[in-house]
């Protein structure tokens, strides 16, 4: 809801008194986005019977925090809101990778149809670049398959293996989509939680120091078990996986037969000495792998959706085929573009500075976390920050609309930040399941990977909190 300029001129203390209206606002944009989705028009039978189909394949979107977030960012009286919430980067991808994109435009073939599994090219610059990492020399056109974006190829990975009724693992906290998909075709998700340490709730603690249980792994496994999805490095946490962690879990996939889909879209962003792929730990679990990359999350070029699968031939022939099916072709020019990019971005030392600017922009946030004596997950890897908010008390008279009821704390005080100070973030429920959602129900995500104008706007804000400690 955009608020004209008198509007903003309104004092603070008659402001206090829109959260019944925005509430109101907000109940009737939450049934106009469920009433697209779940009720047919009464007047027109045969289309109430051929969209019930895709209601209920596509029931949990309707869910989706990303929408819920949107729309409680749109109802805020305080605008523009600092948004902390969605991860995608504010800064231009390198302008090495811009020139090249502009370059490819002007190459015919890259504007037509190209193969469905991505254009040579493209695939053999990637061979290059992950034959050395993974330890042996791989098969551009039997071991690689490129698609439209790291979140397509998920879906195709899941969407090749996972039959109605099969059953998906994450280990929690999880991106949520993958329950999405796992959905979407018909499989169950089990969660296996990661475990915080004993002073996650009362202190800084490292991301590395929640960690798997892997009896809770080897619990989960049963016989319609078909993939384990892995995230390294994780989000939200941050973890960055250790070598003997990614064995436990590589040796107990392959005892069951169990596919292990390696999400690594955060790979060139770990603060670690260290960074392990799980394929390369034997020839047992590297054929038992598919590993996903993302160009989008590589360069900060995400509105490119880029994004590639790579694993043994008799995988990777599934997941081509699931590609042809949901996305047919991936966008050539950006294909060429992102293999110039990758031949170039070690010779313009890309990664290092990229993975400095992410670390410094990490730290300059959790300067307002420490000052305001919330304890947080410091990460390894990736851009999030998780923040336990356990301290934060909401007025016990605070007026929240319908759509908070029956939902965790977290959910609250994510309404709370974007309608009292503007700043958008992420209940970390979101990423866990029903069974496991207590543990998350005090902590919120942020994510770093913002303008430093926009985080400093963030941090000013976020020190309003002190009156609510």
């Amino acid at each position: 809801m955009e608020l004209s300029q008198s509007q903003h001129l309104i004092s603070r203390s008659i402001l206090k008194s829109l959260p019944a209206l925005i509430g109101d606002l907000w109940e009737w944009l939450e049934s106009s986005l469920r009433t697209s989705f779940t009720q047919p028009a009464a007047e027109d039978q045969r289309q109430s019977s051929i969209s019930r189909g895709g209601t209920k394949k596509l029931a949990a979107v309707v869910d989706s925090v990303w929408e819920w977030v949107a729309l409680s960012i749109q109802a805020s009286p305080v605008q523009p809101v600092a948004n902390l919430g969605l991860g995608l980067g504010q800064d231009n991808p390198p302008q090495f990778l811009i020139d090249a994109h502009k370059e490819a435009l002007d190459q015919v073939q890259c504007n037509q149809y190209g193969p469905t599994h991505g254009l040579r090219r493209f695939r053999e610059v990637l061979s290059d670049i992950y034959s050395p990492l993974h330890g042996r020399t791989l098969n551009p056109d039997k071991e690689i398959s490129v698609h439209s974006g790291g979140t397509e190829a998920i879906l195709s990975t899941i969407t090749a293996f996972v039959e109605p009724g099969d059953e998906v693992i994450v280990l929690e906290p999880a991106f949520d989509l993958y329950e999405l998909h796992t959905r979407y075709v018909g499989g169950v998700l089990k969660a296996v939680p990661l475990h915080p340490p004993p002073h996650a709730a009362t202190g800084v603690s490292r991301a590395d120091e929640w960690t798997l249980d892997l009896q809770d792994l080897e619990n989960a496994m049963t016989s319609k078990t078909r993939i384990l999805v892995l995230n390294n490095p994780h989000n939200p946490l941050g973890k960055v996986f250790t070598v003997d962690e990614l064995l436990s879990i590589g040796k107990t996939c392959v005892k069951h037969g169990v596919i292990i889909l390696s999400d690594e879209v955060y790979e060139r962003l770990h603060y670690t000495n260290y960074f392990h792929r799980i394929a390369t730990l034997s020839p047992e679990i590297a054929r038992h792998t598919v590993t996903i990359g993302s160009i989008g999350k590589a360069f900060n070029a995400t509105g490119w959706r880029i994004g590639y699968a790579i694993g043994d031939k008799d995988l990777i022939k599934h997941v081509q085929n699931a590609h042809i099916i949901l996305s047919y072709n991936t966008a050539g020019p950006a294909q060429i573009a992102a293999a110039v990019g990758l031949e170039k971005a070690e010779e313009e030392r890309f990664w290092e500075k990229n993975r400095q600017d992410v670390k410094c922009k990490i730290d300059n946030l959790c300067e307002v976390f420490r000052e305001l004596e919330l304890p947080y997950v410091e990460p390894s890897g990736a851009h999030y920050v998780f923040v336990n908010a356990g301290r934060i008390k909401i007025p016990a008279r605070y007026k929240f609309p319908a759509c908070i009821t029956g939902k965790s704390r977290d959910w609250a005080l994510c309404w709370f930040l974007i309608q009292e100070l503007g700043v958008a973030t992420i209940p970390a429920s979101a990423s866990f399941s029903n069974a496991n959602a207590h543990v998350a129900e005090d902590y919120l995500r942020f994510v770093a990977c913002r303008t430093n104008a926009e985080l400093e706007l963030a941090k000013s804000r976020l020190r309003g909190l002190k009156a609510y400690l």
